[in-house]
């Protein structure tokens, strides 16, 4: 039988998701989970742990009052806007019931800076509409008691199963290019070693900004060329070098002030590690 490791009830927000669903499949052995979905799915809708949720037209706050969570974790996806209203209603539930809420954020709340990585207090800057996005509900959590907080910023995930594989593994197979950026440097992470971390987070009820990525750093072209390497795929494929700007350019979020225990760091070749299983 399995054992609960507290009393603690998550809520995951967009559980259908590829991060959520990850996040559920490491916690629910050990928590009472909960998720929402916004899929037509038979699977998730059998499952009594599982709410639908549309973004555009359902309100949170029904499905807060019937699970009563402790624990928020925020992988949502959609409609920028209105994300911000549902994160909005969440942050109020949040200090209203003093609970802990962990959003996962981006490292491209700093894509406006390029010539160094970024670390847990920087300040945050965007060129991009989704970078603008993830800053905006960013600062309204700052803006709850710092315990009741926690922002993941994360940089590009891989995995097996991950979008970015799976997008590869297609254009490869239609004969298409594989986009590369050979002047981007960054950090990566991998669904397994990103969902230990958040576990560990909730165990040692942590609070405030994490850095979770690789501790080093890759160029981008350099890392896809040997993730299709160890996926095999080196001899079909066919690239398309791109070059947003004529310098090397960072985007990569390193920890400096709220580093994890070594056993749950990990560096670049740890995911194409996981890759090979």
């Amino acid at each position: 039988m399995i054992k609960r490791e507290s009393k603690h009830r998550i809520l995951i927000l967009g559980v259908s998701g590829f991060i959520g669903n990850a996040i559920y499949r490491e916690l629910y052995p050990y928590f009472k989970t909960y998720g929402t979905y916004n899929t037509t799915n038979t699977a998730l809708e059998k499952n009594h742990q599982f709410f639908q949720f549309n973004i555009e037209e359902d309100d949170v706050y029904e499905i807060l009052d019937i699970v009563k969570p402790t624990i928020i974790i925020s992988a949502l996806r959609g409609d920028f806007s209105k994300q911000v209203i549902v994160h909005r209603h969440v942050a109020e539930y949040v200090l209203a019931e003093n609970i802990k809420f962990i959003f996962l954020s981006s490292a491209n709340v700093f894509d406006a800076y390029s010539k160094y990585p970024s670390y847990e207090e920087d300040k945050t800057l965007s060129m991009s509409i989704y970078g603008h996005f993830k800053i905006k509900i960013e600062n309204m959590l700052l803006r709850l008691p710092k315990k009741n907080v926690v922002i993941i910023r994360i940089p590009m995930v891989f995995g097996s199963q991950s979008p970015r594989i799976t997008e590869i593994i297609n254009l490869i197979d239609v004969n298409e290019a594989v986009e590369v950026f050979p002047n981007l440097i960054m950090n990566v992470t991998s669904e397994n070693k990103l969902t230990q971390q958040i576990h560990y987070i909730i165990n040692r009820n942590k609070s405030g900004i994490f850095h979770l990525g690789s501790t080093d750093l890759v160029h981008h072209d350099d890392f896809i060329k040997e993730i299709i390497e160890t996926l095999q795929l080196q001899n079909k494929v066919k690239y398309k070098q791109v070059y947003t700007t004529n310098d090397d350019r960072y985007l990569a979020v390193l920890p400096k002030l709220n580093k994890l225990p070594k056993h749950l760091q990990l560096v670049s070749e740890d995911v194409l590690s996981e890759l090979k299983k």
